[in-house]
């Protein structure tokens, strides 16, 4: 009996683990680390292809070349949105100022005891996902990690993620 379960329980982890793998056939355009590994720079260039939208979910967000960068993708017509944790709020140097200020729409998400996501999607196709945030921080002084996935059904399964968190989260106005 107890080898009987130890072989189903086997075949049911090996199952999800292969079912979870393969969900999606993705194309992995880009794996960077740091400290110093480019995370920024590749995320900048990423925002500055974009042709028609970026949402943003963030944690932390204090990267200036990575705010400019969106706007800069804004001022050219493409649509900005971006959700980010309610620490954002209350620190002393956020990008949620920058972006509020020059009209990009920004939303803090307070229903979670953080929302630390660390996400970007991009004109419903890419997604930048990982542990970096995005932050000088993660680029120069820590060890992160971050992934540049093209794939419309993953896009299209983060999307349904970020708009439900938007559905909960309150304007950011600015300071």
């Amino acid at each position: 009996m107890k080898r009987t379960t130890t072989s189903v329980l086997s075949f049911l982890i090996l199952t999800f683990v292969t079912v979870t793998a393969f969900a999606f056939q993705a194309d992995i355009t880009k794996v960077c680390f740091s400290p110093d590994g480019g995370c920024t720079k590749n995320i900048v260039e990423q925002i500055n292809a974009a042709k028609s939208e970026i949402l943003v979910q963030a944690y932390s967000f204090t990267s200036a070349p990575i705010a400019k960068a969106l706007s800069d993708a804004y001022k050219r017509g493409v649509k900005v949105e971006v959700i980010l944790d309610k620490s954002q709020r209350i620190e002393k140097y956020t990008s949620a100022t920058f972006l509020a200020n020059v009209g990009i729409p920004a939303f803090i998400d307070d229903k979670h005891a953080i929302a630390h996501n660390k996400i970007m999607i991009i004109d419903k196709e890419t997604v930048i996902t990982g542990s970096f945030n995005f932050t000088k921080a993660a680029e120069e002084k820590n060890a992160e990690n971050l992934l540049i996935i093209k794939d419309k059904e993953l896009a299209k399964a983060y999307m349904e993620n970020w708009y439900k968190h938007k559905e909960h989260s309150d304007k950011y106005e600015g300071r």
